[in-house]
């Protein structure tokens, strides 16, 4: 241990910081932010004045998308030294849509020690205020930027019968609704969650199919970070198979791994694979519990 006996030497420590409001950070973070021999920062201008809010003054280094590979190497560096070292982004937690995922990677190979302090993530944010009652979520992050690929993204991801979790920038919010609209259709549930912690903060719901002309509404509904919540693809339910396909399923998963009783299920009724997979873990759990 160190000096303050607060930290341990040779250790990373990813820190999540507000992603609006400077008064969302913990009193942990605080702590580390202050007792760490270093910062590596996104944008040590940014949280120069995050420190400075808190009366902390620590050296800082840049550590962002584009030296990522190589300021990794610096800090194992360091941490053969004995340093600690404190990673954090402009917002939120480090690795998660923003960079320190490298960095975490080399740092574990060379058998140093990251230790997590946990904070805010917007798409944790919105998802508790969102009112979405599904059990089960996708967090994506940011679609690629040009339409082609995010098309192509969206594609993939359409039959998922999961809350979608997306992050979008400003100048690309349109576009990517709109792209939203034409592969996941007119229908699905959406929540623009933007400025999120922040003075400007707004929660929209509506159908995709509303969703442009909302934004188009008022300049000011374009700005500032957003994150879309679109509802998964629609289940039907177990009684839609028919009976033949529920009688060769169950035979094929007396014998065989359910995921390829399964696919010949498929193959050999024509019935959809995403409702026989459904089937098949419903039939899976009938049987563990009489087990």
């Amino acid at each position: 241990m160190n000096h303050n006996n607060m930290i341990s030497t040779s250790t990373l420590y990813i820190v999540a910081t507000p992603i609006g409001n400077l008064r969302d950070i913990s009193l942990r973070a605080l702590d580390i932010l202050a007792a760490v021999d270093m910062v590596a920062a996104e944008d040590t201008r940014m949280t120069a004045r995050l420190l400075a809010h808190y009366s902390i003054a620590r050296k800082m280094m840049a550590l962002h998308q584009h030296n990522e590979r190589a300021m990794a190497e610096k800090v194992v560096n360091f941490l053969a030294q004995g340093k600690s070292i404190a990673l954090v982004t402009d917002a939120g937690t480090p690795g998660i849509s923003d960079p320190g995922s490298v960095l975490v990677s080399l740092v574990r190979d060379q058998g140093y020690k990251v230790t997590p302090i946990p904070g805010a993530n917007a798409a944790i944010c919105a998802l508790s205020a969102s009112g979405i009652t599904m059990p089960h979520f996708l967090f994506y992050g940011f679609l690629p930027v040009n339409s082609g690929p995010r098309k192509r993204e969206l594609e993939a991801l359409k039959s998922l019968p999961h809350t979608l979790v997306f992050y979008e920038a400003p100048h690309r919010i349109l576009d990517c609704v709109a792209d939203l609209v034409e592969v996941l259709g007119m229908h699905r549930q959406l929540i623009i969650a933007r400025e999120l912690t922040k003075v400007f903060e707004t929660f929209h719901r509506c159908v995709l199919h509303d969703a442009p002309a909302w934004l188009q509404a008022d300049a000011n509904r374009q700005k500032g970070e957003f994150v879309l919540l679109v509802s998964g693809a629609e289940v039907r339910t177990e009684e839609k198979v028919s009976d033949q396909a529920r009688r060769t399923l169950a035979l094929l998963l007396e014998d065989l791994p359910l995921k390829q009783a399964v696919k010949l299920a498929t193959e050999i009724t024509g019935e959809s694979k995403n409702m026989l997979y459904a089937l098949a873990l419903a039939l899976k759990g009938e049987t563990n519990s009489r087990a």
